[in-house]
């Protein structure tokens, strides 16, 4: 009995360690073959397994991607939250293994409506179903659609997919790979391992394809200033005009830039309690020929909050004046530290469910670009920037740049930052634009139009980064057309699959998961 329960539990074991290999294959590890090797081994396991085994395999391996993936959300929760070092490892474990109940529907929808060992099973039920429940995950309760797949392969061939369908085109891709080694695995049919080849050839193909090209008569120098301000302090009091200043005496040394970039909330007061400061900041940036753009906290006359973006200085207004309808404000709310789901309920619960900043408003869903100094920018703050569909939305035809402000010092020094950098240059490789990222610690980078960096301040360094940069002219097909293609081909799969699925199901093995 105990040697039958050993080996019970042992497939769930072996699940969650395929699970947590995944995190090897995005930033900082950058092994991306990883993301390959995951979902082959997890369709390998599923195979002659029932529905309900099947939804616990796949439950076990997301526990292992996201326990590992998004351990950094631990650190926000034991430093700010107000909650005892068990209690933030608990509560980043019940996240975990929510966002792990995507992989099990899917596996749990494989075997349960796909069981016949068929090469629909693989190559069209799977990669749709995984599509699907990622769509889910990065839509329901406003969706955490970190860690897909795709992200991990900014730097494999794979990347040149992404001007062509996105992210999660590069996501298919992989689960298309991974069907290919399984069925060669099961089937013992080794034919099977040439599709990857095949596809990967074909990434460096696409690498010769010039969808956009740089806009070599227009430049801007750009200058990013990275305060490093300790967020356990940026709020208090007696810290704001330090911080300002701070942030001042590092601009004053970059006017010959066209344009300064302060990162999300840089000024750690409301607008309406420092316009003074902000009128002869606008003037003064305006003498020198320049503009800042930079973070600040808002609110309207219904006392609600909103994350916004300000411009000053050589700007298309005619000098700074205190208009919140005239601000970008930010859209996709992060849960729990920015608005709190369910507030009636949870916020009396215990303090983490009080973290400052956490009753802000969301702004419209599309916003106009930020003009500064006769300059396009489509802005993201933070968190929005894994928002591929809302980033698109927000490019249009006189975009320059994207421009993301963040303050990743909620996370410390752990992997979380490097993550986020690694999908904002997923947003680069779509759409064919440089991208701008400020940050108070980290990572302040800029990458070309194909996501590469190219320039970059050390992380948890007070710092300027000066670069002259291009835009870029033409249109990718993402930007085109964006993801209808793929919910085509997924609908179309479905079908297919439906289709010529047996009545009956293959026999399955009596072996528990």
């Amino acid at each position: 009995m105990i040697k039958q329960s050993l080996y019970r539990l042992k497939w769930p074991f072996v699940a969650a360690l395929i699970g947590a290999c995944t995190t090897l294959a995005f930033a900082p590890f950058h092994m991306w073959l990883f993301a390959l090797i995951s979902p082959c081994l997890l369709l390998i396991l599923l195979d002659n397994k029932t529905a309900k085994q099947a939804g616990w395999l796949g439950f076990f391996w997301g526990l292992g991607q996201f326990g590992t993936g998004i351990s950094w959300v631990h650190v926000s929760i034991d430093t700010f939250g107000g909650v005892p070092k068990i209690a933030s490892f608990a509560l980043t474990a019940l996240l975990a293994a929510y966002l792990a109940i995507y992989p099990a529907l899917f596996a749990w929808g494989l075997n349960r409506f796909f069981a016949r060992r068929h090469h629909t099973r693989l190559f069209l039920a799977a990669p749709a179903l995984w599509l699907i429940c990622d769509w889910l995950r990065g839509w329901v309760f406003t969706g955490f659609p970190w860690l897909w797949l795709g992200y991990s392969q900014t730097d494999s061939p794979l990347a040149y997919f992404a001007p062509v369908g996105g992210v999660e085109l590069l996501t298919l891709l992989l689960l298309v790979c991974a069907a290919a080694l399984s069925s060669a695995w099961l089937r013992k049919a080794w034919s099977y391992t040439l599709i990857p080849v095949v596809i990967f050839a074909a990434g460096f193909g696409l690498k010769s394809a010039h969808w956009v090209t740089p806009d070599h008569d227009r430049s801007a120098k750009i200058a990013l200033v990275q305060g490093n301000i300790d967020q356990a302090v940026k709020w208090q009091p007696d810290h704001r005009w330090p911080t300002i200043d701070k942030y001042v005496d590092l601009s004053r040394q970059n006017w010959d830039a066209d344009v300064i970039i302060w990162p999300e909330a840089a000024i750690p007061a409301i607008e309406r309690d420092v316009k003074p400061f902000l009128r002869n900041l606008d003037h003064v940036t305006n003498i020198k020929g320049s503009s800042i753009i930079t973070g600040v906290i808002n609110y309207d006359d219904q006392k609600r909050f909103y994350n916004s973006i300000l411009t000053l200085g050589k700007t298309p207004s005619d000098g700074y004046r205190y208009d919140i309808d005239a601000r970008y404000h930010k859209h996709h709310l992060l849960p729990f530290g920015e608005f709190v789901p369910f507030e009636s309920i949870l916020r009396p619960l215990a303090p983490l469910f009080n973290l400052p900043m956490s009753s802000f408003t969301a702004g419209a869903y599309v916003q106009p670009n930020i003009i500064a100094n006769g300059f396009s920018f489509a802005p993201a703050l933070c968190y929005e920037i894994i928002f591929g569909n809302q980033v698109r939305a927000n490019v249009d035809d006189t975009t320059d740049f994207l421009l993301t402000l963040s303050n990743d010092a909620w996370f410390g020094h752990s992997i979380g930052p490097l993550q986020h950098m690694q999908i904002a240059q997923m947003r680069a490789l779509e759409l064919g634009k440089p991208l701008i990222r400020s940050t108070n610690n980290g990572v302040t980078a800029i990458t070309n139009y194909l996501g590469q960096i190219t320039h970059e301040l050390p992380q948890f360094e007070t710092g300027v980064l000066t670069a002259t940069i291009h835009p870029t002219e033409g249109e990718t097909p993402y930007y085109i057309w964006g993801s209808w293609p793929l919910y085509l081909w997924v609908l179309i799969s479905v079908i297919w699959a439906w289709q010529r699925r047996k009545k009956r199901p293959t026999p399955r093995s009596s072996d528990e998961a």
